[in-house]
């Protein structure tokens, strides 16, 4: 297994499971309702929703990223405002998620000779960092949809 095989391979495990940390995004996802999602249980803290799209927009970013564009999210993109909140937006939002995710990681596993070592355009980390980092994220927020999950009183596992 090569190392751009294994990064990949970190990218799906936080994004659908087997990470060894526990529960990942498809996984803390599982059984959240469009009303859950767009909840906001605790004070000062996004929703669900909210924080599956600035999951989406970070995967999307670190992916493009990756194949040279120097990609800077909007503002707006950041933690993307929840407009539809019906049943099949919700969906559509946690497919997307995923779909960024496996989009990156399949990204990685084209280009097995991209340095990891180069840095990212003006940025202070590495290609190797930022590959690493996504997975990271990922499953940082998948954390605290966890916990809001708990906040709204829906067990996770």
């Amino acid at each position: 297994m090569t190392e751009h095989t294994r990064i990949a391979d970190q990218i799906r495990r936080a994004a659908n499971g087997n990470a060894w940390h526990g529960p990942a995004l498809a996984e803390v996802l599982a059984r959240v309702s469009a009303e859950q999602a767009a909840s906001h249980p605790l004070s000062g803290a996004h929703s669900i929703w909210e924080l599956v799209g600035h999951i989406t927009t970070w995967t999307d970013a670190v992916r493009r990223r990756f194949e040279g564009d120097n990609y800077e999210p909007m503002e707006a993109e950041n933690f993307p405002a929840v407009v539809d909140r019906s049943p099949g937006a919700w969906k559509a939002a946690c497919d997307s998620a995923l779909a960024a995710h496996e989009a990156l990681a399949r990204a990685v596993e084209r280009r097995p000779g991209a340095d990891l070592d180069a840095p990212v355009f003006e940025r202070p980390y590495t290609v190797y960092g930022m590959l690493h980092g996504a997975a990271q994220h990922t499953l940082y927020h998948a954390g605290q949809i966890a916990l809001i999950r708990r906040a709204l009183g829906a067990p996770v596992a």
